[in-house]
Order: C-alpha cells, then structure tokens, then sequence
C-alpha cells in the first residue's frame, strides 16, 4: 500500500480546515473529518495510478535503452617555464649580465576510466624529451592502492626533501623524485601511519638493454656505468651497468600536535646491478627522515648512507638532462630545510614561501672533496604563475659549476629566477 507524504497530507488538513471555515454548510466537526476522510482516500488511489503508471514507463526505457555510462575521461594539464640566472663561473655569463632562457614545455596527463586511475607527464625540453611518471592505479580498498608503470620510487621525504627549484643534493645522486618502471602498493594514512612498498624491475629507460639511444636523455637521475679514478667525470661510461630488480620501502609515523603535524619516517631499498651479460653487483641505501609542519612553518630533516657495490668500482656515472656526471660509490648525505609560508591577498598574488635548504654529502669512497649546497630563496604563487627566485651557494655541485665527483674548494653561486605558468 502507498502512503501519502506528510507533507500532502499537511497541505490537505490545512486547504480543507480553511474551506470549512468559509463554508456554513459544513458546521460540526465530525462532519468535516469525514470529508477529510475521503478526499484523503481519493488522493492515494491517485498517487497509487501515477506510481504504477512511472515504474512501467521506467521498465520499458530500461529494456529499450542502455544505461548512460558515468562521465569519464582524461584531463590535460601542464607548464611553460622560463629560467634568468645569473652565476660566478661563467665569464660570458657575467659579462652578459646573466641569461634568459626556455625551460620546459610540458603535459599533464590525469583522469579515470573504469575505476582505474591514469596519470603520465611528459617533458619537452630544447635538447630533449623525457617522461616523467606514466602509470596506472587502481583503489582495491579504502586504504590500499596499487600502481603500475613508470612511477615514483617511495624513499625520503615526501613527497620532496626540499623547497626550492633545485631540489636537495639527493636529487643528484637519484634518491630524490626518481621514477623507475615497477609497481608500487600505497597503504594511505590511517591508524597515524602509512606503508609504501616499491619493486621496480628497471629505471624507466628499460635497464641495460633499454631501446633508447642516448642513456642520459631522461629527467630522473639513474646509475648508468662505473668509472675508473682517471676517466673524466663528464665522460659517457665506457663500462655501462644499470638497475634491476629494486626493493624499495618506505614508512611514515604521523603525529598530530597542536597547530601542526609531524611525520618520522624511515626508507630503504636494495637492487641489483647488471652489465647486459651477468650481475655486475648491487645496490642499498637508507634514511632517517622528519618532516614537521607546524603552523606556517616546515621543518625538513634527512640522514642516510648508499652504497653501489661493485668490485674495485669507487666512482659511478650518472645520467641525466642530456649529459652524463659522476658520484662516488658510496656516501652518507644529510639535510636540513625550514620554510615559512606566508598567505596574502596582493592583487594576483595568493602566496608566498620563504625557505632556506642545505645539505651535504660527504665520507666519499671516491676520496673527493665534500659535496653541499644551501639555497636561499622565496617562491611566490599568483593566479598559474609559480616563480623561484633562488640564490644558491655550493661546492661541487651539479648545475652550480660542480660535480659530485669534483675535488674543488670554491664555493659558487648561481642566482636564478624560475618562472611557471601552469595550466
């Protein structure tokens, strides 16, 4: 049986009270219940007809009809970035009062069909093309995901151990914002903790044996060879070796306090190093880290130690950016950041970040001098502008007129401005 809504019967008490009191005709009270009585009746009958008549209709569209399907897709996204800088080891760039150039074009790629979601970043750059990450992912419970393709290795810091656009000396030597081709399962934060366990079979350019014709065309910073003491640190590696089969883990414990959270956390992973005949050797590294947001403040702190185990190999090469480079075998690095985030309402401006970030590696096995780097700077959000405006000071550091593997006592500086527009 259908029953009338309360909020018809309400309308109809109210219509015939007032009818009653206009209508002299009707004058005792039982009498009016009892055309109340039978209007009421008269309206379910009705309600009952429409109900029936609107589930066959409905039947009869579903037998004749598919279901529109829920609206999916892919969203496109992406930045055009240009870079000023102006640095103390280059004489043409100093007498040229510094340099403006293009910096990247790129596409985001981000969406979902089916349940799974798909995610991917391509960069185009004057000298190369790289893909950043490319993988799928799929929420199988409330807590859990799982991803496949070329995706992020969980280690450090999440997700970056640093503030500014040079990201921290472990970016150099691939354990910061490295993506590798794996599958990585994600145990979101619950219970103040979450669990990110990686195994990833190659660096995303496919390992030793990968189709690419330059190793050093990619935007992580992978190993791609061993080096003798005396082969130059720029060279491209006469011994080439590459990663495989990488255990990665990463834990984070969340405590809440007032005005903030602080998460300590823990990373480790070990993989093997292959030559494209046998295993040349392995690989481990680990760290300590803690990052604090407290109010506007974040506090950044990581220690570790890795280690590229190959017999009387004390010197790796690196790839990355088009070019090759060189870190020592084995090394412990440490950092330190802090930033202070500032919200205000200047016009487009919505933001601004002031940070200064330092770290360090050093007990090379290579025997080299100290590497570090400390920048200091602001970066500032407007509309789908994100500018850095950098100034750094280093001692054998990549893009600051060093290497890793460099044996120089100068400190350099670079001043840079990065300019995004990110749509």
């Amino acid at each position: 049986m259908t029953f009338i809504k309360p909020s018809v019967l309400a309308s109809a008490v109210f219509f015939f009270t007032h009818q009653a009191q206009a209508t002299t005709a009707l004058d005792t009270v039982d009498q009016q219940l009892a055309d109340l009585n039978e209007q009421i009746e008269l309206l379910q009958k009705k309600l009952s007809k429409v109900t029936m008549q609107s589930k066959h209709v409905e039947s009869v569209e579903k037998q004749n009809s598919t279901e529109a399907p829920k609206p999916e897709g892919i969203k496109i996204g992406g930045a055009v970035r240009t870079n000023y800088s102006y640095v103390s080891y280059d004489d043409g760039t100093k007498d040229r009062g510094g340099d403006f150039d293009f910096d990247i074009f790129r596409l985001n790629f981000s969406g979902e069909v089916g349940d799974v979601e798909l995610n991917a970043e391509i960069r185009f750059f004057d000298y190369m093309t790289a893909i950043k990450y490319a993988y799928a992912a799929y929420d199988f419970s409330s807590q859990w995901q799982i991803q496949a393709g070329m995706t992020k290795v969980p280690f450090g810091n999440w997700p970056y151990n640093s503030h500014s656009y040079f990201f921290s000396t472990n970016y150099y030597i691939g354990l910061e914002d490295d993506h590798d081709l794996g599958v990585v399962l994600k145990r979101k934060v619950a219970d103040n903790w979450q669990l990110d366990i990686g195994f990833f079979k190659n660096d995303e350019q496919g390992g030793i044996d990968g189709y690419v014709d330059n190793r050093s065309d990619r935007y992580s910073y992978d190993v791609v060879g061993f080096r003798t003491l005396d082969e130059g640190v720029y060279a491209e590696p006469i011994d080439e070796i590459a990663e495989y089969n990488t255990l990665s883990m990463r834990y984070g414990y969340h405590v809440e306090h007032e005005n903030g959270k602080t998460e300590i956390g823990f990373s480790a992973l070990s993989g093997g190093l292959h030559d494209g005949n046998d295993r040349a050797g392995d690989y481990q590294s680990w760290a300590l880290h803690l990052n604090s947001h407290i109010g506007p403040w974040n506090f950044q702190i990581q220690h570790g130690e890795y280690d590229y185990d190959i017999e009387n190999a004390n010197r790796m090469a690196v790839g990355a950016y088009s070019f090759y480079d060189s870190i020592a075998a084995k090394a412990t690095t440490s950092n330190a950041n802090i930033a202070y985030n500032l919200a205000v309402d200047w016009g487009p401006v919505t933001g601004v970040q002031f940070y200064n970030d330092y770290g360090i590696i050093y007990d090379k096995s290579d025997n080299s001098e100290d590497t570090w780097m400390n920048v200091t700077g602001f970066s500032v959000a407007a509309g789908g502008l994100f500018t850095y405006f950098d100034f750094v000071n280093a001692k054998n550091q990549p893009f600051v007129g060093g290497s890793i593997a460099g044996d120089s006592d100068d400190v350099e500086q670079r001043f840079n401005i990065n300019i995004g527009y990110y749509f």
